[in-house]
């Protein structure tokens, strides 16, 4: 098949139909009219000889052929954006749809709060953030970048260590009334613990207490394990157990008095967080701009 103009352009519809979820927005976000959107996703597919996209009134969806179709031109695409960015001599401007891929600790324990003011710093950028426990493919999903805790599994991304955050130990004033407060990390036996599910392992965290070298691990007594780190932190708040935190998310609630730091002797256990792009490109000033402030909220 000889390549024409008519097939890049097409493609570059399909997409706008894809991101937008419907001809309309695809037609606005272009600037051309619906009916001029639905002909030239026509023409591709009389173009290539397959129907790519399955049409309701109320919805599209790719077809199992337009799935496979858009997995290969996607990669394509965002090179030429990509070449067209830096041809532009725009390398350097924080703008544009940025699609973000985070870690559930990131999103409840870290961003909360500070992310309208990372869109004040950019007014012509539009963040998408989607959190889930598993990274995924980030080239399928669209992702520009991923944060994630714990140690990166092999791949074909490229990673980049962002931090190691201290991880401590704390309990409500409220729970340490009612149970005494433990003097050293074996005391834990003894006490009500709060439970972190390990997203690859499904079991709960191990709880270990570093302090240099030395390593103390517990077998914790607990009844309450959790997936969410936002409810854990909460119910931690509530009285109702002990939680091992990261210290960056605790902080405030430490210097408020609302949550007391136990064994901080014992506190040296840190856990990297990572970024992970799906391209070997020099990314765009948008990822920059959010691993900047991701750097900035942990530190």
């Amino acid at each position: 098949m000889a390549f024409d103009g008519r097939l890049l352009s097409g493609v570059t519809v399909l997409s706008a139909v894809i991101e937008g979820g419907s001809f309309v927005r695809a037609a606005e976000a272009l600037g051309i009219t619906t009916s001029g959107v639905s002909r030239a996703v026509s023409r591709l597919e009389e173009r290539i000889g397959v129907r790519l996209l399955d049409r309701t009134t109320r919805s599209v969806a790719l077809t199992d052929e337009g799935r496979r179709f858009y997995e290969r031109v996607k990669p394509s695409l965002a090179d030429i954006e990509d070449a067209a960015i830096i041809a532009s001599g725009a390398a350097n401007s924080v703008r544009g749809r940025l699609r973000v891929n985070i870690d559930p600790v990131v999103s409840q324990l870290i961003l909360p709060g500070r992310l309208g003011r990372f869109l004040e710093l950019y007014p012509e950028l539009e963040l998408d953030c989607v959190t889930r426990e598993q990274i995924g493919d980030l080239v399928s999903d669209g992702i520009d970048v991923a944060v994630r805790f714990g140690e990166p599994p092999p791949s074909a991304l490229i990673v980049r260590k962002l931090a190691e955050l201290r991880i401590i130990t704390v309990a409500a004033p409220s729970y340490l009334k009612r149970h005494g407060q433990p003097k050293r990390p074996m005391d834990l036996v003894r006490h009500t613990c709060i439970d972190l599910r390990d997203p690859q392992t499904r079991r709960a965290y191990e709880w270990e207490f570093h302090q240099g070298r030395k390593i103390v691990t517990v077998k914790t007594n607990s009844r309450l394990l959790l997936s969410d780190a936002g409810t854990m932190l909460t119910e931690a708040l509530a009285g109702s157990g002990i939680a091992q935190v990261f210290a960056v998310a605790a902080g405030d609630l430490i210097r408020s008095g609302k949550l007391v730091e136990l064994f901080p002797a014992w506190a040296d256990e840190t856990f990297p967080l990572f970024a992970y792009y799906p391209s070997r490109h020099h990314p765009a000033a948008k990822v920059r701009a959010f691993v900047d402030f991701i750097l900035d909220a942990v530190r």
